[in-house]
This record gives structure tokens, C-alpha cells and sequence, in this order.
């Protein structure tokens, strides 16, 4: 496909039947995911990606929709924060978890990817849309687009937009620090001294699992401690993001803390011991053939070396090879509460919108879910629609009422979580459910579900979606 240059955007010829556009600046799943709304709603999109002219710290490739920490979308199960947020934008016709859902690798009840796989056919799906114009290259600034403009250029902006992203803002952008994790490849893995087992045995035994008794445990927590680190300014060491610390920095914060987090051995217990191990390491399948294995909850900022090292000293890994190494990268975003409102819209440019880890949202599929609704309420701003806001009782809607109207003082991304969902009454409820008693966690959880499908289904009756 020839890609045409940035300069000839004003003088593509319309296509039939379509006298409206919308830009994009950014190739990733959000993205993607307002081009295919877009371009679904007969609207014109041009569709801007630097890569792989300009490369980012941590993606491979240069095709869209590339996810680049983990190859997981969560849970599928409805009482977990990932497992209703899909099953909202599965009523919402995403087009990421379409594709994804094609590409899916064994996870037991999590959903995972091959994520080069996907990521390849998300691309060729994409370029197959006649109404979505691509051009393969870096945008330093917005004074060249004409009409609506959709900014999706992620938490791994360049350098150049993210110095004009500040000016158009009126604000500096905030930015936190972030890592991944390594990829082994499973052909250099010791099979006979791991075992295969999902938590709780939920779905398929597709995880591999390491077992580690007390010993084995302190002296990998000690390794830990002690290894090299990548040079880092003292001012990083307090931009890290909680939700997805370095495995170094979890075990400086205790000598249980691994073991209670990311090495936790609940519902893992081993079949060859019939008994639970003190602490257990998980691989995940990172591809469709099986070739290669994440280390989950492993992100780091150890030094190559160091992570060769210490990692091949833990049972079934003495031989690993090592596809990818983990490593940190710095993550941009806005201060939403200050700069969008509740339609991902600019408060100062109702023709500009935000989309994805850049307003404040972290995770997979809020990115999807961001992009998806930018890209309904930018077709909506073009067709001169009106806009609905999302209920609050949906996960969507929960989303993007918090970002925006958060302290901005001290703003932070964040995911969805049921605790972002209002309140609700289950006095009447609890009756009928548990006799009188409280409803207990799971059912409490499983009734904000059901309140929050219900009213998205309201809300794209009331919208005509």
C-alpha cells in the first residue's frame, strides 16, 4: 500500500458519499479503535502513525494497535473490573476485541493474545477500510489538520508533540515511569521441573508455574535487592506507577511483599507435591505457537545482565533464553480534570479530543474503551448530533467521570474498578439473595454488573447506537 505524504492530507479527493473528516494522530488501540467508529458511521478519517519511521522506547513493530507491556486483557469473568468492561464494549461493537478475540493464546480465564499476530491483523484490517487514509508519519503539531482531531498518540508521545501537546494544553504534561517484562523462549525452558496450572484451576492448566519453597524464595528476594540497576535519575524513583511497579522495587518494600503479590501461591497447588508451594512464579503463553512465555508481573528495570543472571537461577529456567529483556520507559499523559470533559473533548477546543493512555487512563482495554467512545462522540461532533454523556452506573461511564472530575492537584491514571461504581441500595436485593443478611462480595459485585449493562443499553437506545 502507498502511504501517501503528510502534505497532500488537504487535497485527497472525498470519497462518495462522505463530506465530513475526522483526523487521528496515533495508531494505537485507542486509535484504532475511534478510526474503525469513525469510519463505521460513513465518516472520512485520516489516520496518523510515526512508527516505523520513528520508533518509541518499547514497541517492536511498526504495525497498529501493538500492545507492548503485556499480551493480557484480563479476566473474562463479569465480577472483575476487566471482565465487565468487555462485556460493555462487546455490546458496543469494539473492533479491537473482535480482532483480539481471533488471536487469543491459552490464559485460562484471562484473555491473552499473540500479540505480533494480532497486532498484524489489526493493521491489515485497518488499511482494508476504504474510509480510513493512512500516513506513516510522525505529526509534530495540529496547525496543519483541518476540522475535528482526535489525539491518541498514547503515553509514549514523542518528544516533539509532547512539547506541543503542553502548549495546547496551556499545562505541562505529568508523565510516570513504566516497565515490561521479559518474553523466554519455551524451548529453553525445563518442563520437568515447573507445572502447568490456572489460580484456582479456572479454565485450561495454561500457565506454567515455577514452584518455590522458603529457601528458594529469600535467596531469589535477596538476589533482588542486591542487582544492578539501569541508571536512574533520583527524581524517577518517585514517578513510578503502583499498579505496575518493578518485581525490584516490590521486594525492597518487605521480604513477603513478592509473596503476597506477584509471587502469590493461592490455588497453585502443586501436582506432583499435592501440596501449595511457599511462592510460585508464573509464565504466560505470548504467542499464537506457543513459542515464547512471559514472566506475568515481572516488570523490571534490572540491567540485561542482571536479569539473566538472577532469573536463570530459578527452577526450569537455568538454560532461558531470552526473546525480550524487560526494560523502563517513561509514560506521558494530560491532566484530564483540568483539560477534557466527560465527552473526551478539549475545554477549550470543542474540535479537539483525547483518547487512551494519554487522558489519564491505564490498562488495555480502558485504552479501548476510551478510543471507542472518542471516536462515537467525534462522529456525533461532525454529523451535528448531540452528545449523551455514559451513565455513571456503566464501566465506561464510571471511567471517564473520574479522571475528569478528580483533584487535579494530585491526579493520577488509573483503571476501572467496581469501587468506581455508584452505590447502590441492595437492601431489597439481599432479601431474595442471602436471607436477610448483606449481600456478599461476589453478588454485590454481580448486581452492579447487571445495573451497569442495563443502563449502557439505555444510554444507546437514548443515543441511537
Amino acid at each position: 500500500m502507498v502511504v501517501p505524504d503528510i502534505r497532500t492530507v488537504s487535497t485527497l479527493k472525498k470519497k462518495p458519499g462522505m463530506n465530513k473528516k475526522i483526523s487521528i494522530i496515533g495508531g494505537g488501540l485507542a486509535g484504532v479503535e475511534a478510526a474503525f467508529q469513525i469510519a463505521k458511521r460513513n465518516i472520512e478519517v485520516d489516520l496518523f502513525e510515526m512508527r516505523p519511521l520513528v520508533m518509541t522506547e518499547a514497541h517492536q513493530t511498526g504495525f497498529f494497535g501493538e500492545m507492548v507491556c503485556s499480551n493480557s486483557l484480563g479476566s473474562c469473568d463479569i465480577t472483575t473490573a476487566s471482565g465487565l468492561l468487555k462485556q460493555e464494549l462487546q455490546l458496543l461493537d469494539s473492533f479491537f476485541l473482535r480482532v483480539a478475540e481471533k488471536n487469543r493464546v491459552p490464559a485460562g480465564n484471562s484473555f491473552s493474545v499473540d500479540r505480533i499476530k494480532l497486532a498484524e491483523q489489526v493493521s491489515s484490517e485497518i488499511e482494508s477500510i476504504p474510509q480510513i487514509n493512512l500516513f506513516r508519519q510522525e505529526i509534530a503539531d495540529i496547525n496543519h489538520l483541518d476540522g475535528v482531531i482526535i489525539i491518541a498518540t498514547g503515553p509514549l508521545t514523542s518528544k516533539d508533540f509532547s512539547n506541543s501537546l503542553s502548549q495546547l494544553t496551556m499545562r505541562k504534561n505529568l508523565f510516570f515511569f513504566d516497565a515490561t517484562s521479559p518474553i523466554i523462549r519455551s524451548d529453553s525452558i525445563d518442563f520437568s521441573k515447573v507445572y502447568r496450572a490456572s489460580r484456582y484451576d479456572k479454565g485450561k492448566a495454561d500457565f506454567i508455574n515455577i514452584p518455590l519453597n522458603e529457601e528458594q524464595y529469600i535467596a531469589f528476594v535477596n538476589e533482588l535487592k542486591n542487582a544492578e540497576k539501569v541508571d536512574e535519575k533520583d527524581f524517577e524513583k518517585k514517578l513510578l506507577f503502583e499498579s505496575c511497579l518493578p518485581v525490584e522495587e516490590i521486594a525492597q518494600r518487605g521480604d513477603k511483599a513478592l509473596a503476597f503479590g506477584t509471587l502469590k501461591p493461592v490455588g497453585l497447588i502443586n501436582p506432583n507435591t499435592k501440596q501449595l508451594p511457599y511462592a510460585v512464579v508464573q509464565l504466560r503463553q505470548d504467542d499464537l505457537k506457543n513459542n515464547f512465555y512471559q514472566l506475568v508481573g515481572f516488570q523490571t528495570r534490572l540491567k540485561q545482565g542482571e536479569q539473566k543472571r538472577i532469573f536463570q537461577k530459578l527452577p526450569g529456567l537455568e538454560g532461558a533464553q531470552f526473546e525480550r529483556y524487560g526494560r523502563m520507559h517513561r509514560n506521558t499523559y494530560i491532566n484530564a480534570p483540568l483539560v477534557m470533559n466527560s465527552f473526551f473533548q478539549s475545554k477549550v477546543r470543542e474540535d479537539i479530543f483525547f483518547a487512551g493512555q494519554l487522558c489519564g487512563i491505564e490498562g488495555y482495554v480502558e485504552s479501548i474503551s476510551s478510543g471507542l467512545m472518542t471516536g462515537i462522540y467525534a462522529a456525533k461532533k461532525v454529523l451535528g448530533c448531540s452528545m449523551i454523556e455514559l451513565p455513571e452506573h456503566t464501566a465506561c461511564g464510571s471511567l471517564v467521570q473520574y479522571i475528569t472530575h478528580s483533584s487535579w492537584k494530585n491526579f493520577k491514571p488509573t483503571k476501572f474498578t467496581f469501587g468506581l461504581l455508584p452505590d447502590i441500595q441492595t437492601t431489597e436485593r439481599s432479601k431474595t439473595v442471602t436471607g436477610h443478611q448483606k449481600m456478599k462480595k461476589r453478588e454485590r459485585k454481580e448486581f452492579k454488573a447487571s445495573i451497569a449493562l442495563q443502563s449502557l443499553k439505555k444510554w444507546m437506545k437514548q443515543s441511537n447506537i
